[in-house]
């Protein structure tokens, strides 16, 4: 399995990042420089995670003490929902740089399909309709700048990629979504496959832990933890594999040392192919269904106006009904 994916610019993607969201400021600096002492060479960024002055940090002192060059890692950061409007975009990646101490990202997404008022707090009462073609358009010239050397989307359902398409000059690179063996993004990957665009996983060990996300467990399923055992590897180790070999780069996340390095391990093995098809017999749940953006001024009145359709039906919304937790790691986040 290669370490890594072709881009459509051409560069390419590792197979595995690290997530830094949830990673708290303190411990973020540590824990890219294990991982990238450990071989990891995609660091994945948002202001949104409040952490984002501090991977700079850490990327400078690895650059500092020769333990890589800026070449040859790949950094992504992504566009603060509040900065959608095309006069802001320049903007807020030029503040992303500053916080990163880089004079270029790699890759650079729209956060998702959802915006905010300028200047305010993440909150249901600041949301508006997004306006996807002039955001885009904004992004565009980011590219042409090189400022950003790919450009791309996050959590875009397949009829929002397909209305990107039809309007992009520059195709996006790469969309990041939530992706598991417990929500497969099937019709999302074929799309993605055919038109050139990577698909990304953010979430690929299912969050645990994590506010907003709620549903049945990756790591605890009973398929997974079988595989594991024939195996003899960790259920994330499997879940991760399971990624690569279905075509698409992992983004876990964690702060555990022992944990980033084993997570690391899933080069020199594969999942034998007789077995691939077990994980056709799990369950579909989104476990990151984002209620807290069905509101009337953000322009989705349910869940299946924000993922078009997209949102399994045995779950349904009652599965998870508080999202307050969620909301409050966003909400100090403001913009710059």
């Amino acid at each position: 399995m290669a370490e890594s994916f072709v881009l459509n610019t051409g560069a390419r993607i590792p197979s595995i990042g690290l997530g830094t969201w949830q990673i708290e400021p303190e411990a973020v600096y540590s824990a890219i420089y294990a991982a990238v002492k450990a071989g990891y060479r995609h660091i994945d960024s948002a202001v949104a995670y409040r952490n984002q002055k501090e991977v700079g940090l850490a990327l400078k002192k690895l650059f500092e003490d020769g333990v890589v060059k800026r070449e040859d890692l790949f950094i992504t950061s992504k566009l603060w929902p509040g900065n959608h409007a095309p006069e802001d975009v320049e903007e807020d990646i030029c503040s992303a740089l500053e916080d990163l101490q880089l004079d270029y990202v790699d890759l650079y997404l729209i956060h998702g399909p959802i915006r905010i008022k300028k200047g305010t707090m993440f909150i249901p009462e600041n949301l508006m309709r997004t306006d996807i073609p002039a955001t885009w358009g904004a992004m565009e010239k980011l590219y042409d700048l090189g400022k950003a050397r790919a450009i791309g989307v996050s959590n875009f359902s397949c009829k929002k990629v397909e209305d990107l398409l039809a309007i992009a000059r520059v195709p996006p690179a790469v969309n990041q979504v939530e992706c598991h063996s417990v929500w497969q993004q099937a019709k999302l990957r074929k799309l993605c496959q055919s038109t050139g665009i990577h698909l990304s996983a953010y979430s690929p060990l299912g969050s645990p832990g994590s506010p907003g996300y709620c549903g049945p467990s990756v790591l605890g399923n009973p398929i997974v933890i079988s595989l594991a055992e024939k195996l003899q590897k960790t259920p994330a180790q499997v879940a991760l594999r399971w990624g690569l070999q279905m075509g698409q780069s992992v983004i876990p996340k964690s702060a555990d040392e022992t944990r980033i390095k084993e997570n690391f391990d899933i080069f020199e093995w594969s999942i034998p192919e007789d077995l691939m098809p077990e994980f056709n017999g799990i369950k579909q749940v989104r476990l990151l269904k984002a209620e807290f953006v069905v509101h009337p001024q953000s322009g989705y009145n349910s869940l299946e106006d924000l993922w078009d359709g997209e949102v399994e039906q045995e779950a349904g919304r009652a599965e998870c009904e508080e999202y307050s937790d969620f909301l409050r790691c966003f909400s100090s986040a403001v913009e710059t």
